[in-house]
């Protein structure tokens, strides 16, 4: 059979699955969008290319599935450089295809030619840059399994105009069966021989230990991960903590979860990690933000490292035992093993997890860095407590008539992620999409629209800042074009929060940079984007609309008053435990 570039690809991400693709086109990819137009498969047409990849990684973290986002050679591609970096540091699985200057123009300085493959290869889990269309039938199969060996991550294919437009005979399709990733063959996996040796060295540590700690990250953040993770609490109740990645693993309102560890994690949890005598680790990584002063950080804890990437065991602090495998592969052995064990620490085990939920019960403040009436901005003084709000987001959408369950949640970067973090009641694994890693500012509502697409029963509320909305509010056209059912709600503070307290706290209160002057209205902007909006402070029902599933116009924008002496707490200095936190 004899087919182009771009009949090769559309052709192959239909075999993979791929209903839907962001992008924008441009020149050097207009073959490919030329094709992709007598396809099955749907375009989102963005206004930023950075919206595109946010809009792949929203489906590939609610979906667990690689997503495709497309941008045009140059500026495009650069463009899109930004959300396959935070998907390479979030571990999201998006394939990034692009569009080249012809073959012949590589090197020539050509109309907006970029070096996208030198560009992309830091940040991306594998980059591929094609130069005949044959290449494109592994190129493309490779990228999918590559996106999903192992960690997961963003692959880039580079492909030049001309390319696209070359044909090339080939005898049949590639199976794709034989690209499934297989765990067992990932780099440095603990083979099961070894597995069993482990085991055994990990119940004695679990027996012996008397303040055990369950550690959960984002690759435990997923269903399969997530089961194993309660079956083994059932088995061997203990405190749980998670990194910012790892909220949702468990439900945040289960009585063994002590709340997120780090910078501002709550205080429970991070005394937890501290004073525990055992760690499990369960696909999370000893981040900065998690850790702290490392030597601090869990004093005298022995470890027990489960994670899929052997790069991250023991860069960082030393595991006594570790596994090379995914969280749902180990644990489920882990409990076999446990089952005829008899725990002569049980007594204390149980004094231990009594003890951190009581300090849960005790340290749980709504008020938690709520400014005093004499230390309020006085032009806020009508100002919502913004956690407070949070924790009633899901009960107010109940009274709308949106179940709890089917809420999904998106953020942007900045105190209000950290207030969701803190105080949004997560229920289920995947359900909680933030830029972790990265820390994108511009992250939440694209990655809100992606999320929707792939979940157009369920509705996707994206919380943001007056800051962070500004980065890619753009994208109000692209919610009100597709009809999405996502609820924005934007805090208003009229600062960029997290710098404002940051410079509040450690720069002496000299607020450079930090403060808004222009007052910009943003609901009018949302208006002139075709999307209904409400001001939660003068509109009391505001989540009758926000929150109505059998309203015709599904996107909602909501206006949130905050005071900019609202401040996110526990924060820990610099140079600091995490015990000793200001709070």
């Amino acid at each position: 059979m004899k087919r182009t570039g771009s009949q090769i690809i559309t052709t192959l991400l239909e075999m993979e699955g791929i209903k839907v693709v962001a992008g924008i086109p441009g020149g050097s990819i207009l073959p490919l969008y030329d094709e992709l137009n007598k396809s099955s498969i749907h375009h989102v047409l963005v206004r930023q290319e950075q919206a595109a990849g946010f809009i792949a990684q929203g489906i590939a973290r609610t979906t667990g599935l690689p997503a495709v986002c497309m941008a045009t050679s140059g500026p495009g591609a650069m463009n899109l450089l930004t959300s396959i970096a935070d998907a390479r540091c979030d571990s999201v699985p998006i394939i990034a295809i692009t569009g080249q200057v012809n073959t012949t123009l590589i090197g020539t300085d050509a109309f907006q030619e970029a070096d996208t493959f030198g560009l992309s290869f830091p940040i991306t889990k594998h980059s591929i840059a094609v130069k005949k269309p044959e290449e494109l039938l592994t190129a493309i199969p490779e990228a999918f399994k590559i996106a999903m060996d192992g960690r997961r991550g963003p692959v880039l294919i580079d492909v030049p105009r001309d390319v696209q437009l070359a044909s090339c005979t080939f005898d049949e399709w590639p199976d794709l069966q034989k690209y499934i990733p297989q765990e067992k063959d990932v780099r440095f996996h603990t083979t099961d021989d070894e597995q069993a040796k482990l085991l055994d060295g990990t119940v004695n540590s679990i027996i012996e230990s008397k303040k055990p700690v369950l550690y959960v990250g984002g690759g435990a953040n997923n269903f399969d991960s997530s089961k194993a993770v309660k079956d083994f609490l059932k088995l061997c109740p203990m405190p749980v903590v998670s990194s910012l990645m790892g909220i949702g693993c468990i439900a945040s309102e289960d009585e063994l979860y002590a709340g997120m560890v780090g910078m501002h994690g709550s205080y429970c949890a991070n005394r937890a990690m501290h004073e525990s005598d055992l760690v499990i680790v369960c696909g999370a990584r000893f981040d900065d933000r998690a850790t702290g002063v490392v030597n601090k950080f869990c004093p005298d804890a022995k470890i027990i490292h489960i994670d899929i990437d052997a790069a991250e065991i023991n860069k960082i602090l030393e595991a006594s035992i570790s596994f090379v495998a995914k969280v749902q592969s180990v644990l489920p052995e882990l409990c076999i093993q446990l089952k005829n064990k008899k725990d002569a620490n049980s007594k204390a085990k149980a004094r231990w997890l009594k003890q951190i939920v009581e300090l849960k019960q005790k340290n749980f403040s709504i008020t938690l860095g709520s400014p005093d009436k004499d230390k309020k901005n006085k032009d806020f003084m009508d100002s919502v407590n913004p956690r407070e709000f949070i924790k009633s987001v899901p009960d107010l959408a109940e009274k709308a008539g949106t179940k709890k369950e089917d809420l999904l949640i998106a953020t942007d970067v900045g105190q209000h992620q950290m207030w969701v973090a803190q105080y949004y009641p997560v229920l289920k694994p995947m359900t909680l999409l933030t830029s972790g890693s990265l820390g994108t500012m511009g992250f939440g509502l694209p990655a809100a629209i992606g999320s929707a697409i792939a979940n157009p029963e369920k509705r996707t509320i994206c919380f943001s800042g007056d800051g962070s909305i500004m980065m890619n509010i753009q994208e109000l056209s692209t919610l009100a074009e597709n009809n999405l059912p996502v609820t924005v709600i934007v805090f208003e503070n009229g600062t960029l929060g997290m710098v404002y307290q940051q410079q509040k706290f450690l720069f002496d209160k000299n607020f450079s940079a930090s403060i808004f002057d222009t007052k910009v209205d943003l609901l009018k902007i949302a208006e002139g984007f075709g999307i209904e909006t409400a001001d939660a402070l003068t509109d009391k029902d505001w989540y009758k609309k926000a929150f109505d599933a059998n309203r015709k116009n599904k996107p909602f924008f909501v206006r949130v008053k905050v005071d900019p002496e609202e401040e996110v707490l526990p924060y820990v200095p610099g140079g600091k435990a995490n015990v000793d936190s200001i709070r």
